[in-house]
């Protein structure tokens, strides 16, 4: 499943909640009548979104089942997830972060530099974050750096400029 987005807080005393969009689609997948899925206690389990109200960009929802603010409290911090079937198809060139975390991170010569542990920063300007033997290292998410992406593979080849892996470690 993907990561979508998480419930942040309780928002009033009426069981609402803010969600922290973690999509290019939030008018799409945060809607009434989305179903959903987040892990309690070690199960997954789906819910509906009842209402929902965008303020300031953000997504304010009700949780089927859920009417007050003391029963919202403990969503707080869920992951909110789709299953990968569901997902909108990107155009060419573009990737969910789930497609690239785990990725083998390699230069054009074949030296290994780490494994992408995440992906940081908003659409234009996103950087992965490689876990490596030396520490994190961070690679802008540009075509001129990252001139394969394959993650089919699980693998990203990159060119980095001169000095750009050393800075980092």
């Amino acid at each position: 499943m993907a990561v979508v987005g998480r419930i942040a807080r309780p928002h009033g005393l009426r069981g609402h909640v803010v969600l922290d969009v973690e999509t290019d689609f939030p008018e799409e997948r945060f809607r009434a009548g989305a179903q959903l899925f987040v892990n309690r206690s070690s199960r997954v389990e789906p819910i509906v979104l009842a209402e929902v109200r965008f303020q300031r960009g953000r997504p304010i929802a009700r949780i089927d089942g859920v009417e007050r603010r003391e029963e919202a409290e403990p969503l707080s911090g869920l992951e909110l997830r789709v299953p990968a079937d569901r997902l909108v198809p990107l155009p060419a060139g573009s990737f969910y972060v789930h497609d690239l975390v785990g990725c083998r991170v390699e230069t054009a010569d074949g030296r290994t530099v780490g494994t992408v542990a995440a992906v940081e920063g908003a659409s234009g300007s996103n950087r992965l974050v490689v876990a490596s033997g030396q520490g994190e290292v961070l690679i802008p998410l540009a075509s001129e750096i990252c001139t394969s992406i394959d993650p089919v593979s699980r693998r990203i080849v990159i060119e980095p400029p001169e000095g750009l892996l050393d800075l980092n470690i």
